[in-house]
């Protein structure tokens, strides 16, 4: 028989669907098939396509199975393992066209993803270090160590025009080269793994799938600058992420590429683990840097900056791991053919977490330039059950809210930015004709409220009052001065606050304001959501008509708030109904109505 790979995705998304049973199900049963010898086992980092977990590609044909069960595995091995035909029932639908199984990069999801730093996720074992060193990994350190010099890496990174792909977006060559003219014999290179936004998952899946990227990538920093020690800050509740990185730094130290005298070229430098306990503020750079002191997550005023004083009063450079994951790929293919990538301004790829309403969650790479429409609808399939498409959330809490008429925007830096929103870390949330946009406006600075550290005026107390607004709005208790207040606060808090969580803070409000303030009218003038959403301005109301007396409602509904006689219409008691939405959810005949 041939001899095939068994690629089974170990992220957390999968992981959380029970990947490990599925792992160690096929091994099983290759023992009791007798061909372990044949096929081999391997646990990988996220393919991208999260909601279909449990995920399993078998190699050479690259055919893509979603949603394994264990008891899937017999079936499995032996009709495709043994005799080489695909077991459909599990096949990705997606990847079935004309009585034709095609390669799972032949779908919409893939082929117009271009994958610098997601390139070895769901592809090589990322606790083994020989399968990244056979996919060129270390490489481009050995180049760097042998055959540049610091300016050499500095004046190739700049030339490439990769920008920091943590949301600030400054040209990383030129961070690193404001370190290396610093005249210090101490200095830094930190990783910034403090992924807080909600709904993101980029940096995190890299450590999971491809964690010697980062270190090769924090390696050549440190020779670039003159540092012969890092920091990775990475947020304790990632501890896939965790164990994964602090086994690889073993390995490497191991092979000679981390410690004393890397690779024989008197270059020493190492790399130490701080985890963070989930301080959304601890990602801007300074926060980070009194965390990883000891002191307290707050941030200072800049400048200097980290690359003139940072960690404990020395240069030091921070990027993300998004953006670390491209410098080995860019050292081994050069600046131009990462510049070839992209717009003029936003050069390469950029990683993004889909989610919300959309049929394709997950993660993409995509290049830059590329619009909104081609990733929510091409790649992530468009918005499910027929809805219409409302709006889609770039950048996190600190990003803003585009509508329809935004979809053929492209996605770079200045565009996103010149729009009302942000690149930010990498969040894509999609929202439906069922989302209400100043209930998402609320729920952003819910978020920020609880995140400020608290140390300026204009964030501790703005973010609250800019919520209680936002709390009587979605209440029905508020007055135009109020809808007058919230934007005014907001600007003179984007102002005033001390970092970019303050400052960023309102742009949810702003945007959602600023597009949709038919909505913020309706809940003020009419008192009703048109979403349907805001429970204080919904009423839950059946229709006569529809109702088949079935008693189902009121048999679930918790407060005892319908009555009525079987085969006869129900009818709610509003005063009593405490607008769980379960009457709505249960009914077969679409009896009852939000009004």
């Amino acid at each position: 028989m041939q001899f095939r790979s068994v690629m089974v995705c170990g992220g957390t998304g999968c992981t959380s669907s029970d990947s490990n049973t599925i792992i160690d199900a096929l091994n099983q049963e290759l023992s009791n098939q007798g061909i372990q010898e044949q096929v081999e086992v391997v646990r990988t980092g996220c393919f991208g396509l999260c909601e279909l977990g449990p995920v399993v590609i078998v190699y050479p044909e690259g055919i893509f199975y979603s949603r394994v069960e264990v008891k899937d595995i017999p079936d499995l091995v032996e009709q495709h393992l043994l005799n080489g035909k695909p077991y459909e029932k599990k096949v990705y639908e997606k990847t079935k066209q004309d009585g034709k199984i095609l390669n799972f990069e032949e779908t919409d999801f893939y082929k117009k993803q271009v994958r610098i730093a997601l390139r070895n996720c769901g592809i090589i074992d990322p606790e083994n270090i020989n399968e990244y060193i056979a996919s060129d990994g270390y490489k481009a350190l050995g180049k760097v160590l042998l055959t540049m010099s610091r300016q050499q890496v500095i004046d190739t990174m700049k030339k490439s025009g990769l920008r920091g792909r943590g949301g600030g977006g400054f040209n990383t060559g030129l961070k690193w080269e404001f370190a290396a003219k610093q005249d210090k014999e101490q200095k830094y290179v930190i990783c910034n793994a403090d992924e807080g936004d909600p709904g993101a998952f980029m940096d995190r899946s890299i450590l999971e799938g491809n964690p010697h990227s980062v270190i090769e990538a924090m390696a050549i920093a440190g020779f670039a600058i003159g540092s012969n020690q890092g920091f990775i800050y990475v947020r304790a509740e990632y501890p896939i992420a965790v164990q994964r990185f602090v086994k690889a730094l073993d390995q490497a130290r191991e092979y000679g590429l981390l410690g004393d005298n890397v690779l024989g070229t008197g270059f020493t430098f190492n790399i130490d683990v701080r985890l963070g306990a989930g301080a959304f503020v601890c990602g801007e750079e300074t926060a980070l840097m009194h965390s990883i002191e000891g002191h307290r997550g707050m941030p200072t005023p800049k400048p200097p900056f980290p690359a003139v004083q940072g960690l404990w009063g020395q240069p030091t450079i921070i990027n993300n791991v998004e953006t670390l994951a491209n410098v080995a790929q860019i050292i081994l293919n050069g600046a131009d053919w990462y510049a070839s990538i992209g717009t003029e301004k936003s050069k390469g790829t950029k990683v993004f977490a889909l989610g919300g309403k959309v049929v394709n969650t997950g993660l993409v790479e995509v290049p830059m330039g590329i619009t909104l429409r081609e990733v929510i609808f091409e790649i992530g399939g468009g918005i499910p059950g027929g809805k219409k498409f409302k709006a889609v959330q770039t950048g996190g809490p600190s990003g803003g809210c585009l509508t329809e008429e935004h979809l053929d925007s492209t996605i770079d830096f200045d565009t996103l930015t010149s729009l009302g929103s942000m690149m930010g870390s990498g969040g894509m949330i999609i929202m439906d004709e069922d989302t209400c946009m100043v209930d998402i406006a609320r729920f952003y600075l819910d978020f920020t409220r609880d995140e400020s550290c608290g140390k300026c005026t204009p964030c501790r107390i703005g973010t609250k009052r800019l919520l209680e607004m936002l709390d009587l709005i979605t209440e029905g208790k508020a007055t135009m001065e109020d809808l007058e207040k919230l934007e005014n606060l907001s600007l003179q808090i984007k102002n005033a606050s001390l970092c970019a969580l303050g400052q960023t803070a309102p742009n949810p409000v702003l945007s959602t304001i600023k597009f949709f303030r038919e909505e913020y009218m309706a809940h003020i003038h009419d008192q009703k959501c048109p979403a349907g959403v805001c429970k204080s301005l919904i009423l839950y109301q059946i229709n006569a008509d529809l109702c088949k007396g079935c008693s189902l409602c009121a048999r679930k509904c918790p407060s005892n708030a319908i009555s009525g006689k079987v085969k006869e219409p129900f009818v709610i008691d509003t005063l009593a109904c405490i607008k769980c939405g379960v009457c709505f959810d249960v009914c077969k005949f679409k009896a009852v109505a939000i009004v």
